[in-house]
């Protein structure tokens, strides 16, 4: 019976016509424009009651949208990656580095002395 239609292919069980009388009635809502910087407009909805955030995230480029399609909030700017040592040289001197790697040097001859540490 591998050709026989089925009438009621692609519904559910208990799938009834569609629209409003079944359903109830929607809850009261409220439609917010946002703006980004690259001029996309994005009509978000939300309950009536909520309140609707200051910046949304444009869902076509990705950039921070605002309420103002005036002045649209820039966009973020991206550090870039930086390594261990790139934050370790931000909080210390040349001087202070020398001085860290000197006492750590002397501390590790102190110990390979004592035997401590073998090489």
């Amino acid at each position: 019976m591998a050709g026989a239609g089925n009438a009621i292919r692609g519904s559910r069980v208990g799938a009834g016509p569609m629209g409003e009388a079944e359903r109830g009635e929607a809850a009261p809502r409220q439609s917010v424009t946002y703006f980004c910087s690259k001029e996309h407009r994005s009509v978000v909805t939300f309950a009536a009651e909520a309140v609707a955030p200051e910046s949304w995230d444009c869902p076509r480029c990705g950039l921070p949208a605002g309420l103002d399609a005036e002045n649209a909030p820039p966009a973020l700017k991206i550090e870039p990656y930086k390594t261990h040592l790139a934050y370790v040289k931000e909080r210390r001197s040349e001087d202070e580095a020398k001085d860290i790697l000197e006492e750590a040097l002397q501390l590790l001859r102190s110990r390979r002395k004592s035997g401590d540490i073998i090489f």
